[in-house]
């Protein structure tokens, strides 16, 4: 029976829900899959426009939508790939539009697509992850652009992304502890298979990182491929000065507007997407620059929610902020901003949290110990990775924060109404933990991504 919260799924949806059924939801790293089914599919992923391609733990998304905004603010069409999806799998794919903003793909192009990779792959051994790239590489080899911005799924060397053998620009975000079980535990080691990305004598622009032994691993293995390299903070930087976005690289300081997204961590964001852009040999003036900061979007990141049914179970002027970040690293940032808008507009704290059981929530809620009134935990529905709401409670205990679990978001924003004291400021609601939690709430929000 279909309710008003399971809407009848559309043709693309139902043929990923087949394919599903037939091959591996989860991970499998390797390159052989994906090569065999391209050749079939007579190899779209030869035949883009310029690949820009974006590998990182945190920060990818956010490059992505900046060199997105770029590009668009520039006039050029770009096609862009993004995961995991919010709310919609349509969400991965956009569509590049000349001279306009891009378009999430039309159901039917998606539809016929998948069924097109079906077929090629004729039931062989092969994940879904797989199959969405191959996807991917179809519709974009398709359809006209100027560009494509590639996010990688996850890792890089063996990532389904990564069979794009001369991309104008390879970036690589912010290197942290995540995905251990795949990647490995240790920096060097997780810096070494994002590195994977790299192409010999292809450009590469190497972000603001946190750890120096990741920054040395990727540096070195740029230089033993021949590759023009960028390194944050020594070619390129961007600084907050009186309010502005100060960027500079060798071909001089722009003064820009602060970006759209929130959180100082967008500043080095945005200073490589804008050297990725430049890297890849698109034009970017100092009108585009400033144009792409006001226009960049990138939901469930620092993204205010100031619309949606959710609002009306929150105590009125609630400020309600939401994000997907879900390891210790990307903690951290998030925790940074709330101590900014606590330190301009002070407000009580809550956290509205769901996470899955591959991260670290220890680590994670650790980052708002000194920040957070309180803590509620949700399961993230329709995921079988969702970690039990007592248990993340225990998690966020151990992190030195009051927690308790919640049978829902609007439980917990129920929760929160009852507790407000007459008089006292309306609070600071921080949902977040994950970016599948993320798209719960923006389906029950009412505001999915478009």
């Amino acid at each position: 029976m279909t309710t008003m919260n399971q809407p009848v799924a559309s043709a693309a949806e139902q043929e990923i829900e087949r394919l599903m059924t037939l091959h591996p939801k989860g991970f499998d790293l390797s390159l052989e899959r994906i090569t065999r089914l391209l050749e079939v599919l007579g190899n779209p992923h030869l035949k883009l426009p310029p690949v820009i391609h974006v590998a990182g733990t945190n920060g990818k998304g956010s490059c992505t939508a900046f060199c997105r905004a770029l590009l668009e603010a520039g006039g050029y069409a770009v096609h862009v790939h993004t995961s995991p999806h919010l709310v919609r799998w349509h969400e991965r794919f956009r569509i590049g539009v000349k001279g306009g903003r891009g378009q999430l793909v039309d159901d039917a192009l998606l539809a016929d697509a998948l069924r097109r990779v079906g077929d090629a792959n004729a039931g062989q051994m092969i994940t879904v992850f797989e199959i969405l790239t191959a996807a991917t590489f179809l519709i974009f080899s398709e359809q006209p652009a100027d560009a494509v911005v590639l996010e990688v799924g996850l890792g890089g060397r063996f990532d389904a992304t990564n069979v794009i053998t001369d991309p104008a620009v390879s970036v690589i975000m912010p290197i942290a502890l995540d995905h251990q079980a795949y990647l490995g535990d240790k920096v060097e080691l997780i810096a070494a298979e994002k590195a994977g990305i790299m192409k010999r004598r292809c450009p590469v622009v190497v972000g603001a990182q946190e750890f120096d032994a990741a920054r040395e691993v990727l540096v070195a293995t740029a230089e033993r491929l021949g590759c023009p390299l960028s390194i944050y903070g020594q070619d390129f930087s961007a600084h907050e000065e009186f309010g502005r976005l100060i960027y500079q690289d060798e071909d001089g300081l722009q003064d820009l507007p602060l970006p759209r997204l929130p959180g100082r961590h967008q500043f080095a964001n945005a200073a490589a997407a804008i050297r990725a852009v430049k890297a890849a040999g698109f034009t970017v003036t100092d009108a585009t620059m400033e144009k792409a900061m006001g226009m960049v979007e990138w939901p469930a990141r620092l993204q205010k929610l100031v619309e949606g049914k959710l609002l009306e179970f929150a105590p009125p002027g609630s400020e309600i902020w939401l994000d997907g970040g879900h390891n210790p690293a990307g903690g951290e940032v998030i925790a940074e901003a709330m101590a900014a808008f606590e330190e301009r507009h002070p407000r009580p704290l809550y956290l509205v949290t769901g996470m899955i059981n591959t991260k670290d929530p220890v680590g994670y809620f650790r980052a708002f110990a000194d920040l957070g009134e309180h803590v509620f935990t949700v399961r993230i529905r329709d995921s079988e990775a969702g970690l039990d709401p007592v248990v993340l409670a225990n998690a966020a205990f151990d992190a030195g924060l009051v927690a308790e679990p919640a049978g829902s978001t609007i439980e917990a924003l129920q929760e929160i109404t009852r507790r407000q004291l007459p008089g006292s400021p309306p609070p600071r609601i921080l949902i977040g933990g994950s970016l599948y939690f993320a798209g719960n709430v923006l389906a029950d929000n009412g505001t999915p991504p478009v």
